[in-house]
């Protein structure tokens, strides 16, 4: 059966089309692609920089207009929501900005990876790559945003003398984390989204409702007694793994264990649904 050049047989990727292919054949042929994509890991480090570069050309501060910008949401709702909720304005900054940086993040890297297919279909069409680096691409672009944005945090601790102890130390192995669940739900999103180009908005509606029931804008423990419940919210508790050190706060045991276990969850359904449908997502561009 001939296909398009990008397409034919690799001595690193092996594809095969054919409806009877065995499933070992399609975990191998999987496997082989996220291997060969992180081994490219310098051509998605330009990748993503180009995509920095190209989005920013002609702006006089670049991704800062979103540190700016961010800055400037922190300042206005900080003051805002400290008054409403009763909180001490000292404790309440560190935390909303903190809050903000993230979930930006985690939202736009949500939304990128709708289209991590989609946006690349002249490349997939015409050179034969791992599927793999086009979810990289996007995963180490929203990173260089995040250490953007991550100068509101820093200037928010020194404007209020503020620094993070020890603890902040254990969000290290949080960020590992969200690493690798960010490449595997850039993966199964770009792969469903190639399909049904329908669920994009519906991602967009889903990640709203998130944002105002994750306790991004307001505290846990405003929930009081019922606080315990947040873990069992999949952005909470992702979020808090790397928030909670960050602010000097251990995250519990039921924390920890929902975290991995959404993660692993995740990565489980990205790995059926990848090793599945690889080999026809540049059909369905």
């Amino acid at each position: 059966m001939s296909v398009t050049s990008h397409l034919q047989p690799s001595d690193h990727v092996v594809l095969d089309l054919s409806a009877n292919q065995s499933w070992a054949d399609r975990h191998r042929t999987a496997w082989l692609d996220v291997r060969e994509g992180l081994r490219q890991w310098r051509l998605i480090w330009a990748l993503a920089w180009l995509d920095i570069r190209l989005r920013y050309r002609g702006s006089m501060l670049g991704p800062f207009w979103l540190t700016i910008s961010t800055g400037a949401m922190v300042a206005a709702m900080g003051v805002l929501y400290a008054v409403l909720f009763r909180l001490q304005l000292r404790d309440y900054i560190p935390f909303l900005a903190l809050s903000l940086v993230l979930w930006n993040f985690l939202g736009a890297l949500v939304s990128d990876a709708c289209v991590a297919f989609i946006s690349n279909e002249g490349m997939i069409r015409s050179v034969r790559m791992p599927f793999t680096l086009y979810a990289g691409r996007i995963v180490v672009r929203n990173l260089v945003v995040l250490a953007h944005n991550a100068v509101v945090v820093v200037v928010v601790n020194l404007l209020l003398w503020s620094w993070p102890d020890s603890t902040a130390l254990l969000a290290l192995p949080g960020l590992v984390l969200w690493l690798v669940n960010a490449l595997a739900l850039t993966l199964l999103l770009g792969a469903v989204c190639a399909r049904l180009h329908d669920i994009p908005p519906i991602v967009a509606s889903v990640m709203q409702m998130a944002f105002f029931v994750s306790a991004v804008i307001w505290k846990p423990d405003q929930l009081g007694v019922h606080e315990w419940a947040l873990a069992f919210n999949p952005f909470f508790s992702l979020l808090e793994i790397v928030r909670g050190p960050l602010l000097g706060t251990v995250p519990s045991a039921l924390i920890v264990g929902c975290a991995l276990g959404y993660s692993a969850l995740l990565c489980g359904v990205t790995w059926f649904v990848f090793a599945r449908v690889r080999g026809r997502i540049a059909f369905w561009l």
